[in-house]
């Protein structure tokens, strides 16, 4: 096609790729497999990219009666770690020609005010926190396609989880704690009643349990800084044999934990190895930096939108919880001998 201020059609794609326009419609509309190949599509989009084609969305959508856009249901909107899930999510969404708006249920508790006068009319689906589950009621959402992220497959409302294999990463940071010498620990367990966080308690106290002369003690937190400051300095001023070893259910709830054991006049990792969840740019600010599970959040995110996109096309989603990482730091090490 020549080149000019004309906006290029869906003719101009289907002349370059040397395909019909209805091909081009199935590709660019993401209904091509079965009906066309793979090589085909690929052509079809690289000939869209070359001239610069974009669909009319607007028109197809009222033809389609879809609007394209998904909601994502989180705790709160402050915390990194959703911001990477919602990056994620976003991308991946960009691609497929959706957008994807934030819908903040505080500390999972309750649902922020309802931003659709109808969800159902609104919106094609839902990405939704286990933390935040309350919400999607307030919202009718629970009667959209739903993928559900960090949530019991076994009981979840959704269509789909995509959880990350978080009692993988609970048994790397016990394991690495045991193979250090220690046997006393206290778990600060997040004070919020989540499928992911009965997850870390009981991986926690069936791993370590398996380790004869070992105890696990809890102290419950919410997850903020002063909270744990609170609940780590009482667990730690208990007539109870002191802890070695601090396992956290969070990296915020870790950085209270630093201050209160301070306060204390005990040193990290000399008198207490501590260790987190999450990895966020906290954990190497803090000093020694934090021996904690490294979540991949962007990638989290990714994955709960192409279930969903599978959800939405009729496909079964990809199966198989996400990897994680413990990344060993200056935070923990062998106990003193008491």
């Amino acid at each position: 096609m020549a080149r000019g201020s004309t906006r290029p059609t869906s003719r101009d794609v289907a002349q370059a790729a040397g395909v019909s326009q209805a091909a081009v419609s199935l590709v660019l509309g993401e209904k091509w497999r079965g009906r066309v190949s793979e090589a085909t599509a690929a052509r079809v989009r690289e000939a869209a990219r070359e001239l610069g084609y974009r669909p009319n969305l607007a028109a197809r959508n009222l033809r389609l009666g879809r609007t394209r856009t998904v909601l994502l249901v989180v705790p709160v909107l402050t915390t990194e770690f959703f911001a990477g899930v919602y990056t994620g999510a976003a991308r991946v969404a960009a691609d497929h020609g959706f957008g994807v708006v934030l819908y903040p249920s505080p500390e999972g508790i309750g649902p922020a005010p309802d931003p659709f006068a109808s969800a159902q009319a609104a919106l094609d689906g839902i990405i939704a926190s286990s933390m935040a589950a309350d919400a999607l009621t307030a919202i009718r959402g629970d009667q959209l396609p739903l993928v559900m992220l960090d949530s019991d497959p076994t009981g979840s409302l959704g269509a789909a989880t995509v959880n990350l294999d978080i009692a993988d990463g609970t048994r790397q940071t016990a394991e690495h704690l045991l193979d250090l010498g220690h046997r006393r620990f206290l778990h600060l367990a997040a004070d919020v009643p989540s499928w992911t966080f009965e997850v870390r308690a009981r991986e926690l106290a069936e791993r370590v349990g398996t380790v004869p002369g070992t105890s696990v003690r809890t102290a419950r937190a919410p997850i903020t800084i002063e909270g744990a400051l609170t609940a780590t300095e009482a667990a730690l001023s208990a007539p109870a044999p002191r802890p070695t070893a601090l396992v956290c259910d969070d990296d915020k709830l870790a950085a209270g934990a630093y201050k209160a054991i301070r306060r204390l006049g005990l040193r990290i990792p000399d008198d207490i190895s501590v260790t987190g969840v999450d990895d966020l740019a906290l954990a190497t600010a803090i000093d020694p930096e934090l021996t904690t599970v490294r979540l991949d959040a962007e990638l989290f995110g990714e994955r709960g939108m192409e279930a969903l996109l599978a959800v939405l096309e009729g496909r079964t989603p990809d199966g198989g919880d996400i990897p994680v990482e413990l990344v060993v730091r200056g935070s923990t090490a062998p106990p003193a001998t008491l």
